[in-house]
């Protein structure tokens, strides 16, 4: 299997996969010994799409290369979900494309391209509404030490910029006591790391509530299941691991989730919260349910209330209408605000999102710019945030016998930690930092 993506697009691989081994079927690192290749693709921008193609066609020409015509191909993920009807006719070399609702069904997809020689096409007209349960089968593809555990699917968020809630569905959480359960059998297999993940982890339990939520509507446990309950549930699981937020939402956090964390010491002081913007107008067009003083008054309360945190955001620059002047508000605030972690993504024209059909396009060449100043005004900041770590003791996973991670690094997408002493890989360790190297800490 190729996998491409993001972390949720990863749990979803886990699952195809545990489907063909609880099949009785084996997996093969070895592409030639393969009767089925399987490419798990991902549409969110247009990269992504070009990516997911490209390996599609790779899968193809391996099985020529492999000597195997009998070899099936098939494709699932996002980008099958979305495009399933037009790529079954401007790719019949695949053998059967799948849905997100038929993840756990893979298996059975095997079973019947293999005797059939093609597979059905199991791909539903109307939006997924599958969600993973604590026992669905799995085949990590994480190390032992860390793994992502998705606490909900889909998006109620109306952005006009995005298509995920047409592929994924709308929102739709997993009950507490299934990611209690997933979490409690990850800990007790050795797992020190827990990514929590959803579309919005933020909006985890609103759904289930007797009268739903809205964009800032007030947060707390008395409505039902929240993500602040859900980690205090979290913090009393026995053991020494981390539990990472990852892809929250500035539209939906409270006093409560705020608290919780700074109360729990097994939630790391790492919050992933991608804003997208500051000015209001580009807000307002991108649809984003929240506002310049919204999001500055929310970072000065996680900041105060949350000691020693660490946040990560992510902007597009590009956006349709997007001015000079609104560019350079978005600069200033880079520097003001002064994220741990930053990255940035060049607007992607998505087809079948509002965005797509704004006047104001913004040629190719000037979003690169703005792409490369917002990317040099923060590499600025990060280089002297980590020279800041020079002389102190930080608590590290170790990810390989010389690479490690502090509580401020999310696996695959922040900087890591280089030992000069080697260290076991999967155990919490203690090292001084002693230099930088580009984004990385030495210790």
């Amino acid at each position: 299997m190729i996998s491409l993506g993001c972390a949720k697009n990863l749990v979803d691989a886990e699952i195809m996969l545990g489907s063909v081994l609880q099949r009785g079927m084996e997996i093969t690192s070895r592409p030639e010994d393969a009767d089925v290749l399987v490419v798990n693709t991902c549409a969110f921008i247009d990269s992504a799409k070009e990516e997911s193609i490209e390996a599609i066609l790779e899968a193809h020409q391996q099985r020529g290369l492999n000597r195997r015509p009998d070899q099936k191909l098939i494709v699932s993920g996002c980008m099958s979900q979305r495009f399933a009807k037009e790529l079954r006719q401007e790719m019949p070399e695949v053998d059967a494309f799948i849905g997100l609702d038929e993840v756990k069904e893979l298996g059975a997809v095997v079973e019947r391209v293999l005797a059939n020689g093609h597979g059905d096409l199991a791909f539903a007209d109307s939006r997924p509404t599958y969600i993973p349960d604590y026992d669905t089968p799995r085949f990590r593809l994480t190390p032992a030490h860390f793994a992502y555990v998705k606490i909900a699917e889909g998006c109620n968020h109306p952005c006009s910029f995005c298509v995920i809630p047409q592929m994924r569905g709308k929102h739709r959480s997993r009950t507490p006591q299934s990611v209690v359960a997933e979490i409690h059998g990850l800990v007790s297999e050795g797992a020190l790391e827990i990514n929590l993940i959803s579309q919005d982890t933020t909006y985890y339990g609103m759904d289930l509530w007797p009268m739903k939520a809205g964009p800032r509507q007030p947060v707390d446990s008395t409505h039902g299941p929240t993500l602040a309950a859900l980690l205090r549930e979290i913090q009393q699981i026995e053991g020494e691991f981390w539990v990472r937020l990852l892809y929250t939402h500035p539209a939906h956090w409270s006093d409560e989730l705020i608290e919780t964390i700074a109360q729990c010491d097994k939630v790391a002081r790492y919050i992933d919260i991608p804003l997208q913007h500051i000015d209001d107008s580009v807000l307002r067009r991108m649809r984003r349910e929240t506002s310049r003083s919204h999001i500055e008054n929310l970072i000065y309360k996680l900041r105060a209330g949350i000691p020693g945190l660490m946040l990560r955001t992510t902007f597009i620059v590009g956006f349709p209408g997007e001015t000079d002047a609104e560019f350079a508000e978005l600069l200033d605030f880079i520097r003001c605000a002064r994220f741990e972690r930053l990255g940035i993504f060049k607007y992607s024209h998505e087809e079948g999102s509002r965005a797509a059909k704004m006047p104001g396009q913004i040629p190719a060449k000037i979003k690169s710019a703005r792409y490369r100043a917002a990317m040099s005004v923060q590499q600025a900041i990060a280089h002297e945030i980590a020279r800041q770590k020079i002389g102190t003791e930080l608590k590290l996973l170790v990810d390989q016998p010389h690479v490690a991670r502090s509580e401020g690094d999310a696996p695959d997408v922040d900087a890591h930690v280089v030992l000069s002493k080697g260290a076991p890989v999967g155990e919490f360790i203690w090292r001084r930092i002693t230099g930088t190297r580009g984004y990385d800490l030495l210790a």
